[in-house]
């Protein structure tokens, strides 16, 4: 077998040379080959025919001197690498196109231009190179979109035709999927052993804004999952600006032990007119870079999405300019000794979400062994039924039993073991956050599990018992998938029972791993305990044997680990003396040097819970501490052992911290209101009502627990719903004070004033409440004017109020325009506190200068309810010192996080300035508007109508129930209620939350509608005669006669150039409408809004939450409801059964437009469409600022059209 730490060694890489040679230049991409190409205005005709249009990967063989044009421009600006045109190239991704026979040969071909292209150019002092481009392909393995095999097969065929035509490296790029990269390494490196040329490797992976890939693994976890693989350098692109990779950038500087790359996007997309556009210049781009070169040690740069020759001419500058910070790397590193050098990696295990370092700081690494065929009848009963749910319900119960490590066992005669296991651990990898221990006899059945199992994995196990070629195999399966393994001590004479024997067969282990290229950190010696219940007199000295062993290897092979399934030694006795004597058996062990173990947690015990009298007989029982008498057993630790458990239950005695009662009064107060716990409040502050002053209570211990609920909120750990649940309880809290406040003290508590409204014409109060929730249960008095406040109003609340701060809160995007105007006239009436600005429609820059220019005073970006709280605080903090003016804002010491960063803001400003003459010098065409029919849409029969004209459906008409299956519980839970999966939460855990938190509160208040009529479910619809003429849509009473008016609709300018209109048949000749328009609009009703007004006032803040949210989703169930008889009644009726996820996805007959969106952006015309369908039969109206009321509200046209789909206009 050939070692793959040797045969790196053999690599002959001009590039590596050069990349690793003593003057390590910054060696610089090429930019975006896709925008590159769409600037050569290419036809259909270019590409091979209207079939192939957009494959560029084709453009090769059909249009060579195009793609040799691009590599030029970037050439000539001094990229020193260029990427061959084979990002989609992989034949899975051709096949999209019918070419999937043709991959070998358009990665050859798409090679050998590169490759020509390169050579003209290159010199002795400027080398250039081809990296051969490789990208994700448009299926996720971890999703089952496609088998591992598959994906590596198409891999390989690529990798062959790239080197043929003579690259000098691989890029594995824009990975959002570790599967999908496990799955190309293989492939690349199979093509390396069938062509007998290696060449240089990269890998580069995509974050999201999110922080992590696509399938949610963050950065730490992509490192542990790919330091086992011979790449040579590892970094980012695409998704996002290099402002959003700089925390991963910095993590691979510290921790990866490859070379760093960074090839940003130019900035974050925006959409402008319907297309992509990227605002970062090519001197931003370079600014920004150049931190992550001189600071981080970035070594290779370039650019994705965006990025224009300028850009890469501007890199090119930097790289001349710079030399990397010195940081470490595995090249050249490696030795016999340590033949992987960890360098700054810490080793871990991982799943695909996140890491689980082997060495833990406070514990050993607990390995959750009831997943196991083999030990647990309960999991054989499971895997008979083919019972997935119940196993991963299995898995899900180690997580909460603070398992570390998932071991899982599938082996159970007479079942396929490899199904099994594929199907159990491909279910494992998405719905439990641990890594996976793959344990079977069978090297196949682990090799099953790792080709579904993206994260790192460790091997359980190998051993000598059939000689070299079972135990290599393993250790090659750890080296093919990047996992650590298990190294039993068993060899060919069977299991070693001695201290001595155990430590010969890891000894002989160690060298032959390290030569097979598997370092130290990657090895888990299981020194195998077996039982010492028995009474047999040879298995006496075995729990002895095995503390021993452990210690001669930790003593003497440095690096290693020893992992141990504790509970083999208690075989056979009762379930309570087996708990304490594994207790025992692990601490010691643990004592000796074992830093892994295979346990229940719940079936351990700590020491202190374990008497001295237990501990002694335990331990004696351990290290065969028999006594005898004349050869005569007098006390045997066994029998002592089995008495003093006799009878005994085995029902769990584990601690489980502190209840609120234990904690001292001043912390049970603060946990009170972090734990949102009504239940012992009053007594509790009774009790400190007898040491503390009713204020001091409130500003100190209440206070300082809602400081931590706005740390745990902002960091992502709290959950809205439950930050409201601790204002509840500092309302109640408060409340109950505030008599003894009275005739105690008879002074104020509040610690400033605060004003807050939601501006003109915006009728959205949500976010307005909830700050106004935070700041009340902080201290502060809010003064909350409501919805649709003129600026008069405002400015008259003002005067008369004299708030501290004022907040204008709005959804709507004139809210904005109607914010900057007020902004202007505070400054007439004389006013000049400082202002929060918050909504979904503003940004930080249109905040940060567009509004700040216009105020006298200051003015913040109010992010969310707890930015305004930080805010508010440092402000009043800042007038109680003297060290705030309204016009000059923190007179010294500004604090930092709180949106008056000065510093932030101007660079800010600058950046923008720079954009906005970005743009005026480099001004990009438009191509003009027509008003001809996309060729995308093909006319079609109109359907017919089951009437003309309108009708109303009330809530007689309606079953409610009906309406609530087509909630979309996605959008209420993450959207409405905020219950959004954090990065800490693995996707198992946020699927557990919300059945445990979630389900039950919308259980409850679908009941509570269902029994209180909370909602009025009202709908009008119905179909009018239409034509189309040209961009717009010409509406007709129901006789076909009347005009009743027109929708005026945009049209895309590039792409397939949809307009709405395009959906609809054309006026006939002599000026009638031809075709037929399904409309709609439907409401939840007053009582709805009624109702949440309600709660609010009442203090009841997480209901309000719930039960706004809902009445909001429900307005958009009952827009499906309709939208699904209307497909009916026009003969487009849904599947029978077809699933919710399916309605949502607009898996279905055409598609509803809602005006104010792109397609369809004049809100104003909702007004006409309510007149003829005649609305206000349901009371639903528009007001003066084009605002549907009631809120929960909303319209839609309506096309059957079978291309008719959402898009961007």
């Amino acid at each position: 077998m050939v070692v793959a730490q040797a045969s790196r060694q053999l690599t002959n890489s001009r590039f590596l040379d050069h990349l690793n040679g003593p003057e390590r230049p910054v060696l610089v991409f090429d930019g975006a080959t896709g925008t590159s190409l769409q600037g050569l205005d290419l036809t259909a005709e270019d590409f091979g025919g209207p079939e192939l249009e957009g494959c560029n990967e084709n453009l090769a063989v059909t249009k060579p001197e195009a793609v040799k044009a691009v590599h030029r421009q970037f050439l000539e600006v001094g990229c020193d690498v260029i990427e061959t045109d084979t990002f989609g190239a992989a034949s899975i991704v051709l096949a999209e196109y019918g070419l999937e026979d043709k991959a070998f040969e358009l990665n050859k071909r798409a090679a050998e231009l590169a490759r020509e292209m390169a050579d003209e150019f290159s010199t002795p002092e400027k080398p250039r190179f081809v990296a051969g481009s490789m990208g994700p392909t448009t299926k996720l393995p971890t999703l089952g979109h496609i088998d591992f095999d598959t994906m590596r097969d198409s891999f390989r065929e690529q990798a062959e035709g790239l080197i043929a035509g003579d690259v000098d490296l691989f890029i594995v790029e824009t990975c959002q999927d570790v599967l999908q990269i496990k799955a190309a390494l293989q492939g690349i490196e199979e093509a390396f052993a069938a062509t007998g040329e290696r060449r240089a490797l990269m890998v580069s992976v995509t974050m999201e804004t999110t922080g992590t890939m696509l399938v949610g693994t963050d950065i730490a976890a992509v490192v542990s999952i790919l330091e086992p693989f011979p790449i040579d350098i590892l970094g980012l692109n695409c998704a996002t600006g290099p402002e959003q990779m700089k925390e991963h950038i910095r993590y691979l500087s510290e921790h990866s032990p490859f070379t760093v790359s960074c090839i940003p996007n130019a900035g974050l997309p925006e959409n402008v007119g319907g297309v992509a556009h990227y605002r970062l210049t090519p001197v931003e781009l370079k600014m920004q870079l150049m931190h992550f070169v001189e600071d981080l040690g970035v070594q290779v740069i370039g650019g994705c999405c965006g990025t224009t020759p300028s850009h890469i001419g501007s890199l090119a500058e930097l790289a001349a300019e710079l030399k990397p910070a010195q940081r470490s790397s595995r090249h050249g590193a490696g030795s016999d000794a340590d033949v992987r050098p960890a360098l700054n990696y810490e080793p871990a295990a991982a799943s695909i979400y996140g890491v689980t370092p082997y060495q833990q700081d406070n514990s050993f690494l607990i390995i959750g062994e009831r997943l196991n065929a083999s030990g647990s009848r309960k999991v054989r009963e499971l895997l008979a039924e083919e019972d997935w749910d119940g196993l991963v319900s299995v898995a899900r119960g180690q997580v909460k039993e603070n398992a570390h490590v998932l071991d899982v066992n599938v082996d159970y005669v007479g079942r396929d073991g490899e199904k099994d296991m594929h199907q159990l651990v491909s279910r494992l990898v998405t719905n439990v956050n641990l890594p996976l221990m793959l344990d079977s006899t069978e090297w196949q059945k682990m090799e099953a599990g790792l080709k579904v199992a993206g994260g790192k994995c460790i091997l359980n196990s190998t051993n000598y018992e059939d000689g070299d070629e079972r135990f290599f195999k393993v250790l090659e399966l750890a080296r093919r998938y990047g996992a650590g393994v298990v190294v039993g001590t068993i060899d060919e004479d069977g299991m070693a029972r001695t201290a001595e024997k155990k430590f010969a067969i890891a000894q002989r282990a160690y060298r032959d791993a390290l030569e097979f290229g598997i370092p130290a950190h990657e090895i888990f010696y299981d020194p195998l305990a077996l039982p010492i219940s028995t009474g047999i007199e040879e298995d006496r000295l075995n729990a002895k044997a095995t503390v021993d062993s452990i210690r001669m290897i930790r003593e003497n092979l440095p690096g290693v680990h020893v992992v141990l399934g504790v509970s083999n030694v208690s075989f056979g006795l009762s379930p309570a003396a087996r708990i304490t004597l594994n207790s025992v058996f692990l601490h010691d062990c643990c004592e000796a040097g074992m830093d892994a173990a295979i346990v229940s947690p719940a079936k351990i015990l700590p020491l202190i819970k374990i008497t001295e009298e237990h501990q002694t007989v335990c331990r004696d029982l351990i290290n065969d501490n028999r006594r005898f008498d004349d050869g005569i057993c007098v006390y045997d630790p066994l029998t002592e052992l089995t008495k003093l458990f006799e009878g005994v239950s085995a029902k769990e005695a584990r601690a489980s911290g502190p209840s609120l009662a234990d904690l001292p009064i001043e912390e049970r107060l603060k946990q009170h209101i972090i734990d949102g716990e009504r239940i012992g409040l009053d007594p509790s502050l009774d009790e400190a009502l007898q040491a503390y002053p009713p204020l001091q209570i409130i500003n100190t211990f209440l206070l300082d627990g809602m400081k931590v609920v706005g740390e745990l909120f902002g960091s992502g750990q709290m959950q809205l719903p439950f930050v409201l649940q601790s204002a509840e309880t500092m309302k109640s809290a408060v409340a109950y004070l505030e008599p003894h406040m009275e005739t105690a003290e008879g002074e104020s508590t509040s610690k400033g004033k605060f004003l807050i409204a939601t501006v003109k014409g915006d009728v959205h109060d949500i976010g307005k409440n909830l700050v106004d929730i935070i700041l009340t249960n902080n201290g502060y008095e809010v003064v909350n004017l409501g919805i649709k406040q003129s600026c008069e109003a405002i400015v008259e609340a003002q005067h008369e109020h004299q708030a501290d701060c004022i907040a204008m809160s709005g959804l709507l995007v004139k809210s904005t325009a109607f914010m900057k105007d007020n902004l202007k006239a505070f400054n007439d009436a004389e006013i000049d506190v400082p202002v929060i600005l918050g909504g979904a429609a503003l940004t930080p820059r249109f905040v940060q200068k567009d509004c700040r220019e216009v105020y006298n005073g200051k003015v913040i970006y109010g992010r969310d309810a707890f930015a305004d709280l930080r805010f508010m605080d440092a402000l009043m903090d800042a007038k109680g010192n003297d060290n705030w003016n309204n016009l000059e804002g923190f007179i010294t010491d500004a604090p930092s996080g709180v949106g008056l960063d000065e510093e932030t803001e101007s660079s800010t400003v600058e950046r923008s300035t720079a954009e906005e003459k970005s743009q005026q010098d480099a001004p990009s065409p438009q191509l003009p508007v027509t008003t001809d029919r996309s060729e995308a849409v093909p006319a079609e029969p109109t359907p017919t109508a089951p009437f003309l004209g309108s009708v109303v459906i009330t809530e007689a008409d309606v079953d409610i129930e009906e309406v609530f299956g087509f909630l979309d519980r996605n959008a209420l839970f993450a959207g409405q209620w905020q219950l959004r999966k954090t990065q800490q939460q693995s996707r198992d855990e946020y699927d557990a939350m919300l059945k445990e938190k979630a389900e039950p509160v919308l259980q409850q208040w679908m009941d509570r509608c269902l029994q209180e009529s909370l909602l009025t479910p009202r709908a009008a619809y119905g179909y009018f005669p239409v034509g189309r003429d040209g961009n717009a849509l010409r509406v007709f009473d129901a006789n076909g006669e009347t005009e009743l008016g027109r929708f005026d609709l945009p049209r895309q300018r590039s792409g397939n150039r949809y307009c709405i209109a395009d959906f609809f048949q054309d006026m006939t000749a002599d000026g009638r409408p031809a075709d037929v328009l399904p409309m709609q609009a439907v409401t939840m009703g007053d009582k709805a809004s009624e109702v949440a007004q309600e709660l609010f006032k009442g203090d009841q803040y997480s209901d309000y939450l719930y039960f706004h949210g809902l009445a909001v989703q429900m307005a958009e169930a009952m827009a499906e409801w309709v939208h699904a008889r209307i497909r009916r009644e026009l003969g487009f009726a849904d599947p029978d059964g077809m699933p919710l996820r399916d309605v949502l996805a607009q898996r279905y007959r055409g598609s509803r437009y809602s005006f104010g969106y792109p397609a369809c952006p004049n809100v104003s015309d909702s007004r006409q469409q309510l007149s003829w369908l005649g609305a206000d039969r349901i009371g639903l109206s528009m007001d003066a600022s084009d605002q549907l009321s009631p809120e929960q509200s909303t319209t839609a046209l309506v096309a059957l059209h079978s291309k008719a789909r959402y898009f961007s206009a």
